[in-house]
């Protein structure tokens, strides 16, 4: 990781982010549920075409987390994400920002990088190795499943409620995104 940071960065305190994105609206997932055998209950399936864009980032060692509800899934909106997160970080730290290899996350497309971050890529093929998903899983089975929503604004809503109420249990977002291999070793 050393070799990925720019010199401005070296000797600063370092703290690690992970971040994803996930499409959360109608033509939602199936969703498992409990029930008596031999039983097939309803549950509500939308059919129609609206979605969200949830972009998240946490910090597992702070238990801290930035998100934005975007309604597109770009550079642009990429490039949003990156500001709120580079105003989250520490003063006076830098953060290593752990993604994956979407489109939108090559640094061609996104242009100049918020000083105090340095994006590090995952290998392809390897979300195991994002906490982050961990996120998206924890929200979909407690606070996104479901459930069938009238318009787009409703979706952005709930997208906001769901983030914020992962963010107001710090010891719940530390359990479920902390890796003891993606802590900042000091020398």
């Amino acid at each position: 990781m050393q070799e990925a940071l720019p010199e401005h960065a070296k000797g600063l305190p370092l703290e690690i982010w992970f971040e994803d994105e996930a499409r959360v609206g109608q033509q939602g997932t199936l969703t498992r549920i409990w029930a008596r055998r031999g039983t097939r209950p309803r549950a509500p399936r939308d059919r129609r075409h609206a979605w969200a864009y949830l972009f998240g980032a946490v910090c597992p060692e702070r238990a801290v987390g930035v998100g934005l509800v975007l309604p597109y899934a770009n550079a642009e909106a990429m490039r949003l994400h990156l500001e709120e997160i580079s105003r989250q970080v520490t003063p006076g730290a830098h953060a290593v920002l752990v993604l994956d290899g979407a489109g939108w996350h090559g640094l061609a497309a996104l242009g100049e990088i918020p000083r105090n971050l340095t994006l590090l890529p995952l290998p392809r093929y390897s979300p195991e190795l994002n906490p982050v998903e961990n996120v998206w899983q924890y929200l979909r089975q407690n606070r996104l499943s479901l459930r069938v929503w009238p318009d787009y604004p409703a979706i952005v809503e709930t997208c906001c409620q769901a983030w914020n109420a992962l963010m107001a249990m710090p010891e719940r977002l530390a359990s479920i995104t902390r890796r003891e291999w993606a802590k900042p070793v000091t020398s």
